[in-house]
């Protein structure tokens, strides 16, 4: 099909487009308590056609033009008429001429022979994958007070055809498992909490330390009935934050970000600050695939190097507004783990959170924050499992002071410290 739309849009005169076959093979299924309750598979096609329009307007009180290039994307589907295709494409191509963005130059490539997954994964089928995935899930699912209520478990194989009119031409395979549940305790008050999970390795290990830890935090919050006490504490932030908290170092270097000004980063700049005490950030960004959605080839990068950003990272558009080499964008990091252990950080009095309703960090301002749904409270005497308040802080006050643990932790999008300890952050509570 994708011969045919290129076809269409010759005729409709359209010289600029790019084009993403995805095929995705994918089972689900859906439990309740440890039965499964729903079992169901796909077989996906869609074709993805962002085109082009280029155009140029006269300058303001000037007789010079203005080179412009917009964009419109659509969706296209096997069984689609020609007459259906040519409407689509033609709408999106008029949409295209009212995106007034500055002239840039299209992603240039050639044919290139198709990346196949060499993941665990890959080499299995996905009902074999789906079953030794479940069986980790409930592996650790065997008590009568705490207990998952509800899972649901995906297993897709998908590939990428990028095409495009300036000679790109790649495809590529990814595999992967994720999914999310629920654990419920009963007693002493019946609470629930949310988790969720995603691989591209087949690590049923991780799977089950995941689930061990939910349960017993699960237990934990149903314990938990006093809020803390508002003030300022030392608070450690682990796990999934840590994601989202390092998450503002990736935005804020992104290429988007400092051409409309939202950013100062520069390449050779110190990120963290002249007065660093703490530890010093090195980062590097993860190739999750070998290209990007404009067929760009992915590479693994740094971003920072002992606190100073080496990377500005982003697609082709705002690369070519800033005159530097476009890399994809990313979703994915890796930090070397720091020097203190966690029970070294635990020795002096803190709060440490490890379940919020919704942890966010504003990239744009640094400031970060969550209600919190489980934390505990170390007052130098006694550990106390506390819920309830929130937490409000600043990653422009806490980066020069900041200390992360010698232990590692690893999800879908992260691999670094399973810990950071935070200093002077205030705390809402009773």
């Amino acid at each position: 099909m994708i011969n045919q739309i290129i076809e269409i849009l010759g005729q409709l005169g359209i010289s600029d487009y790019s084009i993403t076959e995805k095929t995705t093979q994918s089972m689900e299924c859906f439990f309740i308590r440890r039965n499964l309750d729903l079992k169901r598979s796909t077989n996906l096609l869609v074709y993805m056609v962002t085109v082009f329009h280029p155009f140029e307007t006269k300058e303001k009180d000037s007789h010079e033009t203005k080179k412009l290039l917009g964009s419109s994307f659509v969706q296209l589907y096997p069984g689609m008429e020609a007459a259906e295709i040519k409407k689509a494409l033609l709408s999106a191509y008029n949409a295209a001429s009212f995106v007034a963005n500055p002239w840039y130059e299209m992603v240039s490539g050639t044919k290139q022979e198709c990346v196949l997954s060499s993941s665990d994964l890959a080499k299995k089928d996905l009902k074999d994958t789906m079953k030794e995935m479940a069986d980790a899930l409930f592996a650790s699912d065997i008590h009568s007070d705490v207990f998952i209520n509800s899972a649901e478990v995906f297993a897709a194989r998908t590939m990428r055809h990028i095409v495009n009119s300036r000679g790109v031409d790649v495809c590529y395979e990814t595999v992967e498992v994720n999914g999310e549940y629920v654990v419920q305790c009963i007693s002493p008050q019946d609470v629930e909490t949310y988790h969720h999970f995603s691989y591209r390795d087949l690590d049923t290990d991780a799977l089950r330390r995941d689930v061990e830890e939910a349960l017993d935090m699960t237990s934990a919050r149903a314990k938990a009935t006093d809020a803390p006490k508002a003030g300022t504490y030392r608070v450690i932030l682990s796990g999934e934050q840590m994601y989202t908290f390092l998450q503002y170092y990736m935005d804020r270097s992104d290429s988007s970000l400092i051409y409309q000004k939202y950013s100062g980063y520069q390449t050779g700049m110190q990120v963290q600050g002249d007065r660093i005490q703490g530890d010093l950030l090195t980062m590097v960004l993860k190739a999750r695939d070998p290209y990007s959605g404009e067929g760009i080839p992915m590479k693994d990068r740094v971003l920072l190097e002992n606190g100073t950003l080496r990377t500005i990272h982003g697609g082709s558009r705002f690369a070519y507004y800033l005159g530097i080499e476009p890399t994809g964008g990313y979703d994915c990091i890796s930090v070397p783990v720091g020097n203190l252990e966690l029970s070294e950080m635990k020795k002096s009095p803190y709060l440490h959170i490890v379940s919020f309703s919704d942890f966010q960090m504003n990239s744009f301002s640094g400031h970060f924050g969550g209600e919190i749904r489980l934390a505990y409270l170390w007052d130098g005497t006694a550990l106390t499992p506390v819920t309830g308040g929130s937490i409000n802080g600043s990653i422009m006050k806490v980066q020069e002071n900041m200390i992360c643990s010698k232990e590692r932790y690893k999800s879908g999008k992260y691999e670094g410290p399973f810990a950071v300890s935070l200093e002077g952050i205030q705390v809402a509570g009773v």
